[in-house]
């Protein structure tokens, strides 16, 4: 049986749009009729191949969405129902009939006879590679439900990892617009004001006013072209990162950089080591573990060192050697591993280091944030004191001669 999306009209003229499974759309339809309602399109749920070009217009889910489904199938796994009927059961739970539908085709594959990791892979976008390995290696082992916990688990947290990194960011964003909001209004609405005044006088302007004069004349008079150069830097650098070899030279340089680099990779290292940590515990193979792994990297420099490490372990080295030889890595990671690696629970201890690196992820986050807002106070404070030196300056200057 397949899943088939229907919209159909009641006795009333209103429309109805589900899912239902059956062999054919024309029992579809037959259904339908059934049940009052007038069938008037039916077509069957599936995902078109990532081959065909398409794979952006695929279904997708958010974080939360795919936490809240992990969590339910969990639930229902560990409880004994079969898993046809636990997808199922989500289906009917879930909160909008793309999700329904999305379940829906996922349990007819498996009534196909495919694996429940298999049926997800029709969706990439929905169930990433992570995700799809981790519940394959759950049904291999037989902890289907278990590792489903985990990865409901593992989700979440990335996600706050995530959210608390974006919702820092919003108060430094606002605190520099409303900063260069102020000194553009500054220099475009009160300093034009003053320029005939302290330019009629004929004497010679010092050098700060000479300064905040030539800006503010060019921001009254050329912003268009200030806008325009910004956006062409804007396309220009999108045009140059397109370029995977450029992009790599990007992100190398951005790790060099004082404290963006050191955010990037807290970032980096935090998520591939919480990665590592859920796969090995839900029982996928390290070296398979490790390269899907690095797939969670977004830093070109560090996904690559992941990937040599990854090679080297492959060929029977020790991973906390090959870790620390990576580089990007920090020296309390790789004690931690090899402590695991010597007394055999490198699984427990891949999850203590993935904890520890959240935590200074969020320590460092924390960090920035309480530097940023007196760093900004003090670059206004100085940007407003040359505006204002620079008009009282010649008053000075004048009432001095006078």
């Amino acid at each position: 049986m397949a899943a088939f999306n229907y919209v159909a009209v009641d006795s009333k003229g209103k429309a109805k749009k589900g899912v239902l499974e059956a062999d054919s759309p024309r029992q579809v339809r037959q259904m339908l009729r059934e049940k009052g309602l007038l069938p008037t399109d039916v077509e069957q749920a599936k995902e078109k191949s990532s081959s065909s070009g398409l794979s952006l217009f695929t279904p997708t889910l958010k974080v939360a969405q795919l936490s809240l489904i992990t969590r339910q199938l969990s639930t229902l796994v560990m409880s004994g129902l079969p898993l046809e009927e636990c997808l199922n059961a989500a289906a009917e739970q879930a909160e909008s009939a793309r999700i329904r539908s999305m379940l829906m085709a996922v349990r007819s594959k498996l009534l196909e006879g495919y694996t429940l990791a298999d049926s997800l892979a029709n969706f990439p976008r929905a169930f990433p590679k992570l995700y799809r390995s981790t519940v394959s290696a759950g049904e291999q082992s037989g902890n289907l439900g278990l590792v489903l916990d985990q990865l409901a688990d593992y989700v979440e947290s990335q996600n706050e990892t995530r959210s608390k990194i974006q919702n820092a960011s919003i108060y430094p964003a606002i605190l520099l617009t409303a900063a260069i909001g102020v000194l553009v209004f500054l220099l475009t609405t009160i300093i034009p004001k003053l320029t005939t005044s302290l330019s009629s006088s004929g004497r010679e302007l010092p050098a700060a006013t000479q300064f905040v004069l030539a800006v503010s004349g060019f921001l009254t008079n050329w912003w268009w072209a200030l806008l325009i150069g910004i956006f062409a830097a804007v396309v220009s650098f999108w045009l140059w990162n397109r370029a995977e070899s450029r992009r790599f030279k990007t992100h190398r340089l951005l790790l060099k950089l004082p404290l963006i680099g050191k955010m990037a990779k807290g970032f980096n290292t935090s998520r591939y080591a919480s990665t590592l940590a859920i796969l090995t515990s839900s029982g996928v193979p390290l070296v398979d573990a490790m390269r899907i792994a690095e797939e969670v990297i977004e830093n070109l420099p560090i996904q690559k060192a992941m990937h040599e490490a990854a090679r080297k372990v492959s060929e029977g080295g020790s991973l906390s050697i090959a870790l620390k030889e990576s580089g990007y890595m920090p020296p309390m990671m790789v004690h931690m591993v090899a402590s695991g690696e010597r007394s055999g629970e490198v699984d427990a201890m891949l999850a203590r280091v993935a904890d520890s690196q959240e935590r200074s992820l969020k320590d460092l986050i924390g960090v920035l944030v309480s530097l940023f807002e007196p760093a900004m106070m003090v670059i206004m404070g100085g940007m407003v004191m040359l505006i204002v030196s620079a008009v009282i300056m010649p008053i000075m200057q004048a009432s001095q001669v006078g």
